[in-house]
């Protein structure tokens, strides 16, 4: 998925209408990705290492067979260092190749657990917020809306004054008409609609006042 040139506008043109009803301030930012998870394939990787050692215990008579292939097949005994050293190996070989194949972005992400996914997700969400929407306009009332297209999750995140007035679950429309859009490839029209159905919670809550000004950049953030 992408946002193209038209999209960006459509999102930006949204942001602006969204702001004539309110004194709220509204910053929409979408990124590729929240995160990298390279942790994730890392954890994967020691995992299929931990089972290859686990099958090992389980079948020696595979190390005990190639003993007898590779080194001296009149032998009745296996050295206890060809057990060590054959497992050594095998787990080595299997780090690598885990690694390897889990470099793969497309498939690191489908091995990468939901929950870990919403974690990361928040975690950009409130970063990005603090730096571009949060305390930065007069009576606090900036929000952000954030999107990660490789998760197919994004984050409302909203400033002191209106997190004190609107609960949570109040956003879930503009969530639910957004993760709507992503799942049919239409990111742009998921983020306009979203900022649309935000821009009414704001102008229920935080009504347009005489001499407001546009504190913040309307323009959607791509990262």
């Amino acid at each position: 998925m992408r946002l193209t040139e038209a999209d960006q506008a459509r999102v930006s043109a949204a942001v602006t209408q969204a702001e004539l009803g309110t004194d709220g301030e509204i910053v929409t930012v979408v990124a590729g990705r929240s995160d990298a998870y390279h942790d994730v394939a890392l954890h994967w990787a020691v995992l299929a290492m931990l089972l290859v050692l686990a099958l090992l215990a389980w079948q020696p008579q595979v190390v005990e067979w190639l003993h007898v292939r590779l080194v001296d097949s009149w032998s009745q005994t296996v050295p206890p260092r060809w057990y060590l050293t054959v497992a050594l190996i095998l787990i080595a070989a299997t780090f690598l190749l885990v690694r390897v194949v889990l470099a793969l972005d497309k498939l690191r992400m489908l091995l990468t657990p939901g929950a870990t996914k919403a974690r990361r997700v928040h975690a950009r969400a409130l970063a990005l917020f603090r730096t571009a929407a949060e305390k930065r306009t007069k009576a606090s009332t900036g929000v952000l809306l954030y999107l990660s297209l490789a998760e197919h999750r994004a984050e409302i995140i909203a400033d002191e004054a209106i997190h004190s007035k609107v609960a949570p679950e109040v956003w879930g429309e503009a969530m639910a008409a957004l993760i709507a859009e992503v799942k049919q490839d239409r990111p742009g029209e998921g983020m306009a609609q979203a900022v649309a159905k935000v821009g009414e919670v704001l102008a229920t809550h935080f009504p347009r006042s005489e001499g407001d000004t546009n504190e913040l950049p309307d323009r959607l953030i791509i990262l």
